[in-house]
């Protein structure tokens, strides 16, 4: 029944402004629209919203991921735009801050201004 329907990806924050600067500016996505409620960027395969919230507890986890085709240029052109990778000690992650998992895949993870973990992901 939604296999062939559009996909709208959720995340939130306290500031309007400051997200569309971050998900606008600093990765890119064109903005579709914006109003005192939300802003929704347009992502490869789904929409984004950005949904204003009072109080904003981010999660410990990935809420949003984008795939890269060349992972380590992603993450150094998120750099050069301010964007920084976030790093773990359980992880041994390379100088660009990308863990390779045991399959091979690739990830790097980085924070929206609000702390919501976001990630890029090469696949092998």
């Amino acid at each position: 029944m939604l296999a062939d329907q559009p996909i709208t990806a959720f995340t939130s924050t306290t500031d309007l402004t400051r997200a569309r600067a971050f998900y606008e500016g600093a990765l890119g996505l064109p903005v579709l629209y914006e109003d005192e409620y939300a802003v929704v960027l347009q992502g490869q395969n789904a929409a984004i919203r950005v949904t204003l919230v009072e109080h904003l507890a981010p999660q410990p986890f990935t809420i949003l991921g984008w795939q890269a085709t060349d992972l380590t240029a992603a993450v150094r052109e998120l750099a050069a735009a301010g964007v920084a990778v976030e790093r773990f000690d359980f992880f041994d992650q390379d100088d660009d801050g990308v863990w390779t998992a045991p399959s091979g895949d690739r990830v790097a993870w980085f924070k929206d201004p609000d702390g919501n973990t976001l990630s890029l992901s090469q696949s092998v």
